[in-house]
């Protein structure tokens, strides 16, 4: 048995649906972050004392260590690509971590400076201390990760 013949109307109807629900994917994609609102409290804090020493081996977990202590500077922080964190320590000896994806378009955040965890895509800034948005356009802090310190090394809790 075989198919009726395809007519013009019906190939450009498909052909439109296509073009359609591919603009509408890519769309989608790059907002796909925005509908995240995340209202969680703020990170839990994770606290060193200056006798940690840094350590780039495994947690006793197998776990590997996001950065050493070290080297989160006081009031700032390091941005890990893999797993998509920020860990920063907004004093001395505090800890914490943030998503790295910002919640705006999800577009991974670029630097932290001056206090501030900054998306280049659009200009958004987050607060160092608890993900709070500090200028938009994103609306919706960064979500809070949790973080332990183990042997001068930050892990994820």
């Amino acid at each position: 048995m075989s198919s009726p013949p395809m007519d013009r109307r019906r190939v450009l109807r498909g052909a439109a649906a296509l073009g359609v629900g591919g603009a509408a994917a890519g769309v989608l994609a790059a907002c796909g972050n925005d509908a995240r609102k995340d209202t969680a409290p703020p990170a839990s804090a994770a606290t060193s004392s200056p006798a940690d020493q840094p350590s780039s081996s495994p947690g006793a977990d197998g776990q590997q260590a996001l950065v050493a202590v070290a080297d989160v500077p006081v009031g700032g922080g390091v941005i890990v690509a893999d797993p998509n964190v920020v860990v920063t320590q907004p004093e001395q000896g505090t800890l914490v971590a943030f998503g790295s994806i910002c919640t705006h378009q999800g577009c991974p955040v670029a630097e932290v400076v001056d206090g501030a965890i900054v998306c280049a895509c659009h200009g958004s800034r987050f607060a160092v201390a608890d993900g709070s948005v500090l200028q938009g356009p994103a609306a919706a802090p960064l979500p809070p990760q949790p973080v332990k310190v183990r042997g001068g090394s930050v892990f994820l809790a």
